[in-house]
């Protein structure tokens, strides 16, 4: 596949564990298709238990790969409105006002969710901004996120 000018490929992991976590994944693609850039490649669903948190909802999880013309901070402002547009709400960060050399980077607050869209991969980029981090820094961590992306991956 010849890549066009300007283009770059994206790969974006998505979980959903509230509602028709199914149709939560289907609606999240053909919204990142129209707004983020041509979905080129998609995994197979796979359901796994919530990771860092519990929960009796378990997540259907997914990773498609995009060829988009946007930034790294355009895929995640798009990708968040995406969320948004879907019904999740992000509970506050905490911050702690002494911060440590542990504590420096503060954590997201994981709960349910409707659906989830992470940046796994931008080209061959690296980006440590504040709010993103490409490669995603846990993705070697989670199987949800590692078994979609070998399957899709460079094919």
């Amino acid at each position: 596949m010849n890549k066009e000018e300007g283009m770059h490929q994206v790969y974006l992991g998505l979980g959903s564990n509230l509602g028709d976590r199914k149709a939560n994944i289907e609606r999240a693609i053909t919204l990142i298709d129209e707004q983020v850039g041509q979905v080129v490649r998609r995994s197979s669903l796979i359901e796994t238990e919530p990771w860092g948190f519990a929960s009796e909802n378990r997540f259907l999880n997914a990773v498609v790969c995009c060829e988009t013309d946007k930034a790294p901070r355009e895929v995640l402002l798009t990708t968040q409105q995406i969320e948004r547009t879907m019904g999740r709400k992000r509970k506050s960060v905490a911050v702690d006002p002494k911060p440590s050399a542990k504590s420096q980077v503060p954590k997201a607050l994981y709960s349910d969710r409707p659906i989830d869209i992470d940046i796994l991969l931008y080209d061959d980029l690296t980006v440590d901004e504040p709010g993103l981090k490409i490669p995603h820094p846990l993705m070697h961590e989670r199987d949800f996120v590692m078994i979609p992306l070998k399957e899709i991956y460079n094919n």
